[in-house]
């Protein structure tokens, strides 16, 4: 279970640990995309419309509970590449705690908000009550959500990214066979999707925690780390709350956009609202570089192997700007098609949201090569124990550049999507000039130190 990634070719490691985390995140993207397919062959405009909305609000909390659990990697990470099994312990035993409680409370509070959020959505009136019973079901199986994560985290803090990909491919399964149940089978519309996929998550858990009774991890984890240590929780806490934050922005940012684009009408709605999971598909690459760079570069700071940390950071953009152009290049021409596989074209209203889709499309893919950038970035900045900057450079690139333009774009042009798409990409181009700028302040900084300590 545990692998150490101090040693060894830098690159060699990057893919050895990112092909797996980029396969059970393309496990993920497919079963979250999985519904949004089904429910097109099954139901009109507007239960697709209500998956979408649900889904987004759910991908919301999801990367919120990933971000935090990213401190959790970082603190396991740089105790397993500092070789201290008894921090690593504490820290895994302090991670359960957190989010035990945490989903507990999530899962009542948002259960009491079911009716607002849909509301603050500006959810169309046709989608409303899909909307609403999509989100009842989903925020019922947060415990299993946030127990997916932070297993998941655990894992890949000590290196190991095979059984999160392992786990992720069973509730894949699970949901797309449960998905064609209830919304083909029984008809259950937005209610079968929620259903299908809570008790995939469950399944997902139930295998997870099966493995690690039965695997030895190398780490033993007594009664004693499941008690709050303020350190330990500190550190968590303070790597991991900035990426929530920075991640919760990104969201809510998406779902201004998608708020925008529900006044404009069903269609736009609709078209938004696939090419969300589109673009969530395509960001395979730029997550799997963010989720390594923190990994791979919290073992090495542990070791005090900052060098390695930097080259694992330039390797990752390079693989994520490829990535990113060859996906923008290919979606200039194969937009349409592509929005056309979750609808159905045929009917008047879903012609016009694959028209849309494919504009909106066209310019938003743009955002793969630069997401991809700073996304690697962000996994250095963490790795680092400075999540801060995170956070700083996507809520500038939010505040300034991605909600403004995105609602500039809607009135300017009120019959395309395409600016939309645009102002989108513009907002993480300037979240790389400032994830450069912070960089080069970074190196100095190590620089002076290094000359002082001579």
């Amino acid at each position: 279970m545990e692998r150490n990634l101090t040693t060894g070719s830098v690159l060699k490691n990057i893919f050895v640990f990112s092909l797996p985390y980029l396969l059970s995140y393309f496990l993920q993207t497919l079963y979250g995309m999985a519904d949004l397919f089904i429910i097109g062959q099954f139901e009109g405009v507007a239960s697709t419309t209500a998956v979408s909305i649900g889904s987004q609000v759910m991908h919301m909390l999801t990367v919120m509970i990933v971000g935090l659990a990213m401190g959790s990697t970082v603190s396991i990470g740089q105790a397993v590449g500092g070789k201290d099994r008894e921090k690593a312990a504490s820290a895994i035993g302090n991670t359960v705690t957190l989010f035990l409680s945490l989903s507990l409370l999530l899962t009542i509070v948002l259960l009491l908000l079911v009716r607002p959020i849909t509301g603050l959505m500006s959810t169309p009136s046709e989608a409303v009550e899909g909307t609403a019973a999509y989100l009842t079901i989903c925020f019922l199986g947060i415990p299993f959500v946030t127990a997916y994560n932070i297993i998941s985290s655990i894992f890949r803090g000590m290196g190991d990214s095979k059984s999160p990909m392992y786990f992720i491919a069973v509730a894949c399964a699970a949901n797309i066979g449960l998905d064609y149940l209830f919304m083909g089978v029984f008809g259950m519309g937005p209610s079968g999707a929620a259903l299908g996929t809570t008790l995939s998550q469950a399944v997902s858990v139930a295998v997870s925690l099966w493995v690690i009774l039965k695997r030895k991890s190398g780490i033993s984890v007594g009664r004693r780390d499941f008690r709050p240590l303020r350190p330990v929780m500190g550190q968590i806490l303070k790597i991991g709350i900035p990426i929530a934050l920075q991640d919760g922005f990104i969201q809510v940012s998406f779902i201004i956009i998608t708020i925008i684009a529900n006044r404009r009408g069903l269609n736009d709605a609709a078209a938004v609202g696939i090419v969300e999971k589109i673009i969530s598909f395509l960001f395979l690459v730029p997550s799997s570089m963010l989720s390594t760079v923190s990994a791979l570069g919290a073992q090495n700071m542990g070791a005090d192997r900052p060098d390695r940390a930097k080259l694992t950071l330039r390797y990752a953009v390079i693989i994520a700007v490829c990535f990113g152009t060859v996906a923008a290049l290919l979606m200039q021409f194969m937009a349409e098609p592509v929005v056309a596989l979750f609808t159905d074209v045929s009917s008047p209203d879903g012609a016009a949201a694959v028209r849309l889709g494919g504009q909106y499309l066209r310019g938003y893919v743009w955002d793969c090569v630069f997401a991809g950038i700073h996304f690697s970035f962000s996994g250095y900045f963490c790795a680092c124990g400075k999540s801060g900057i995170s956070f700083l450079h996507n809520l500038t690139a939010i505040v300034l550049v991605r909600v403004p333009g995105v609602y500039l774009a809607s009135v300017t042009f009120p019959d395309t999507l395409l600016p939309m798409g645009l102002a989108t990409s513009a907002g993480s181009l300037l979240s790389v000039m400032v994830c450069a700028a912070a960089f080069a302040v970074l190196c100095r900084r190590e620089n002076k130190v290094a000359i002082g300590g001579e």
